[in-house]
This record gives C-alpha cells, sequence and structure tokens, in this order.
C-alpha cells in the first residue's frame, strides 16, 4: 500500500501550479467539538475566489472547501490514475472507499488502521498539490506540516461554552452534551495520533481563533488579511 500511495504522489510531482510553488496554496481548519468550521469554509472559500494570485499564470478555478463531492472526485482521480499508470489493484481500490467513509462524520472518530491513515494522508496530499482548497479536520494541519504555502487555523472555545452550545443546537441535556464533547474530543485526539505518531498540540497552529468571543465575519476578515499579508493570496488592489 505504502509503494502505491508513493508513486501516486510521485507520479504528480510535475504538476503545474498557478502560484508557481509545489504545492498549494491550502487553507486547514480545526476545531474543538461545539464551533462550527463548516460555515466559516463555505463563505471563506467564496471570498477567497475572489481574489487573484500575485502569480502572472492566474485561472478562474474557483476555492473550495472539502466536502463529500470533493473528496469523491478526487478518489476517483486517484483510482483512475492508480489504474492506468501503476497497474490496477484491488487493495489500493478498497483503502480508498474506506477513506471516503473516513471522511463522514459518523465514521471519523472510528479509524484504527494505519493503512486507511496512509490513504488519507495521500489523499490530503492529492488536495494539496490540486491547490486552493480549505480542508476541514482530518489531521490536514499535521499532514501538510511542512507545506509553506498554508495556512492552518484551529477554532476553540472554553469546555462550558462549547456544552452550552450543543445543548441548544441540539437539544440535549448539560450531562448529555458534556459527556459528547469529551467522547469526541478524545476521539479527535486518537485520530491526529494515528495520523501523525504523536498527541496533538497548539504548536500545530499558525492561528488560533476564541470561537466563544469573535464571530464568524471576524474570524474570515482576519484569515484573508494573514492570507494577503503572507502574499498567499494577492493584495487585492486590482479590485
Amino acid at each position: 500500500m505504502k509503494t502505491f500511495i508513493n508513486n501516486y504522489l510521485a507520479g504528480l510531482s510535475d504538476s503545474h501550479l498557478e502560484t508557481g510553488d509545489f504545492p498549494g496554496p491550502v487553507v486547514t481548519i480545526s476545531r474543538e467539538p461545539g464551533c462550527s468550521a463548516q460555515r466559516i469554509a463555505i463563505k471563506l472559500s467564496k471570498i477567497l475566489t475572489g481574489y487573484s494570485y500575485i502569480s502572472d499564470t492566474k485561472t478562474d478555478r474557483p476555492w473550495n472547501w472539502v466536502d463529500k463531492d470533493v473528496v469523491r472526485k478526487a478518489i476517483n482521480e486517484m483510482d483512475a490514475h492508480v489504474a492506468k499508470n501503476i497497474g490496477y489493484n484491488d487493495e489500493f481500490k478498497d483503502h480508498l472507499k474506506d477513506v471516503e467513509k473516513a471522511f463522514s462524520k459518523e465514521a471519523a472518530g472510528n479509524i484504527s488502521d494505519p493503512k486507511i491513515f496512509n490513504t488519507i494522508k495521500s489523499l490530503i496530499c492529492k488536495l494539496a498539490i490540486d491547490g486552493r482548497y480549505i480542508i476541514v479536520g482530518r489531521a490536514a494541519n499535521v499532514i501538510l506540516k511542512d507545506l509553506s504555502n498554508k495556512l492552518s487555523i484551529k477554532l476553540e472555545a472554553p469546555a462550558e461554552w462549547r456544552v452550552n452550545r450543543v445543548m441548544q443546537m441540539q437539544n440535549l441535556t448539560h450531562a448529555k452534551a458534556e459527556s459528547m464533547i469529551l467522547e469526541q474530543d478524545e476521539q479527535r485526539a486518537l485520530f491526529i495520533e494515528g495520523i501523525s505518531g504523536r498527541k496533538p498540540n497548539n504548536y500545530d497552529f499558525d492561528v488560533i481563533f476564541n470561537y466563544s468571543t469573535m464571530p464568524d465575519d471576524q474570524i474570515i476578515d482576519a484569515i484573508v488579511h494573514i492570507l494577503r499579508s503572507r502574499k498567499i493570496i494577492s493584495s487585492g488592489d486590482d479590485y
């Protein structure tokens, strides 16, 4: 399996990116349970699409946040690439199916197979090579830790605030909401440890936002400002 993944990624090493960098650009968003990343990712993708790159090789390809449709498309491309250039492999195909399940909310916390972890890494790398993606969760910030052309964000909030928010959103008792958050916190930590071989820490992120004190629009404005100052997107002077 590792050989297939390495060969697949090597086969994409000549990919042309509009920024001239390889790979990227990418934004990763991690969140604690009770903080809403999807809403930010969707709005941010629309705003970033309105910016042009500094590079002379501009394209009209939009920024997208990684939802199930993007994952399915990437998996199909990986499968086709392996079948054409490396040779059809049932094991690789089966693991692509497993990784698609791993990107569903229900299955994300129940992964323990190292081979599936490797396949998730390959998919995240493939998206990074393509560039212009906003990846929510799935330890993308750790997988792409050595990628310079990216911004890794974390949304966090005090535990009691998150419990109260989950109570309101899902109509749960305090005890059930607290139990759910503790379980999800543990599952996410185990997932990151399975991916990286170590426990997660805040040094894995470029910037951390307190979701309990900042509304979505302020967080998005701050993200765009950082991306512009780091020249990942253009300054917007042409607009």
